[in-house]
């Protein structure tokens, strides 16, 4: 009972993908992750609740370790009651990303060197050793936020050349590890649409034709290159000879842009949940690469007139898809981006200490889970319980950081402390003594 009443829709959604042993000691550390602050190692978790989690403390280490279970069930359930519960009805809008989890030490199962993306620039790579992470996101306007937020629905661990050949497997490029998590989406969700916004890594040519095999259900909006090769479709075959693959060429997009007289102007939705007064170029044609086929898009050229954001390429596989609609898909997409940053801020994502297979592929992911589960218990959150965030002048809108606080909150008063026999003492306190209580107990992230 740690956790509230409106969390066991939640929890008997998950349950299915444990034991009855392993549920309860799961449910536990998913408690004590909700209230810990600092690093999300076990033994950090179980000093938070001290004689509430009742137990050796191996019993819980063996959740991650040695316990029988399989995370790819436990992300079909978590994603199906999210779904569920936010977007029942509807376009599904997803955002696709990965990101490093840089993790210390030696013997790190699936640890390798990677491009830190954060850091680097185009004239200098840092370099991060670690994990890399491929994540896909539902985009979900939440009624008390100014923006969508990104909540992380699947998870896969990249791993790098040199390990699958040391191991002998099929080598899979970020990219390909997206389309496998989006072809698992599209399975357990059958009769529903989405729209996916992905970066430049999964702009490729690869994952576009991907999305145009599955035309009916999934549309792409994604970065393009400039020097990408146009072309017209190819004209009907004549019976006479070997049929054409592609008709004439077409502009590449930066030279219709520089061929173009005159950008047409458009207020559109941009990064931050805000909008922006642009100029763009827009045109149509099927995409090419040798021994891929052709893929039919629309591309946009976008120019912001502020001056505050480089020059982009974008494009989307639905060729009758809005200009408008593309760049507001396109630039939603970097609120994944935010979420990256605050799980490592609030989360913990990268203060776990787990070495062996079977800990690193589940203690990451379930950080991820972590933040979509906050998000949906502040939701659940009655409004005058929505207390404990930081507030300054000019703040506009809801953080991460004030949900989880306000959820911390919620559960050390009506949970923790009446589990420990001391919500009578706490309530004879006066009020500024109890919210002094709680703000050390739940300190603002």
């Amino acid at each position: 009972m740690i956790l509230p009443t409106e969390a066991t829709t939640l929890l008997l959604a998950l349950t299915p993908a444990f034991t009855q042993p392993t549920s309860r000691r799961f449910v536990t550390l998913l408690a004590a992750a909700l209230l810990t602050p600092g690093r999300r190692t076990v033994a950090n978790l179980l000093r938070t609740l001290g004689p509430l989690a009742d137990g050796h403390v191996s019993t819980y280490q063996r959740v991650l370790s040695a316990a029988s279970w399989s995370g790819l069930h436990l992300a079909c359930l978590l994603t199906r009651w999210l779904v569920h519960a936010l977007l029942p009805t509807g376009v599904l809008y997803l955002a696709g990303d990965d990101t490093v989890d840089g993790h210390k030490g030696k013997r790190v199962w699936g640890k390798a060197r990677h491009r830190g993306p954060v850091r680097s620039t185009q004239s200098h790579t840092v370099w991060r050793y670690g994990h890399k992470w491929g994540v896909l996101c539902v985009l979900v306007r939440l009624p008390f936020a100014r923006r969508p937020w990104a909540l992380p629905v699947l998870v896969d661990l990249y791993r790098s050349p040199e390990d699958n050949r040391r191991r002998n497997r099929p080598h899979r490029t970020p990219a390909q590890l997206l389309c496998r998590l989006v072809r698992l989406l599209l399975i357990w969700s059958p009769g529903r649409r989405f729209l996916l916004a992905g970066d430049a890594g999964s702009g490729s040519h690869e994952v576009a034709r991907f999305c145009r095999r599955h035309r009916a259900r999934l549309t792409l909006v994604s970065k393009l290159p400039p020097e990408a090769r146009l072309y017209e479709p190819p004209p009907p075959c004549r019976g006479k000879g070997r049929p054409r693959r592609k008709g004439a060429r077409l502009p590449k997009p930066q030279e219709a842009v520089a061929a173009a007289r005159k950008r047409r102007r458009r207020t559109v939705g941009w990064y931050g949940g805000g909008t922006r007064r642009v100029e763009v170029v827009s045109g149509t044609g099927h995409w090419h690469k040798s021994g891929r086929g052709l893929v039919p898009l629309r591309w946009v050229f976008v120019r912001d007139r502020a001056g505050t954001h480089r020059d982009e390429y974008s494009y989307s596989t639905d060729p009758g898809l809005a200009v408008a609609a593309i760049i507001g898909h396109y630039t939603a997409r970097c609120n994944s981006e935010t979420t990256f940053q605050e799980l490592r801020a609030h989360p913990g994502l990268e203060s776990t200490r787990g070495w062996c297979a079977r800990t690193v592929l589940r203690a990451a992911p379930c950080l991820f889970g972590l933040y979509s589960v906050v998000a949906l218990l502040y939701q659940a959150l009655p409004a005058a319980k929505r207390t404990g965030g930081v507030r300054w002048p000019g703040k506009e809108g809801l953080t991460f950081s004030d949900a989880l606080t306000a959820v911390r909150r919620w559960r050390w008063a009506d949970g923790v402390l009446t589990q420990a026999g001391a919500a009578a003492a706490v309530q004879k306190l006066p009020e500024p003594v109890q919210d002094l209580l709680l703000s050390a107990l739940a300190p603002a992230p």
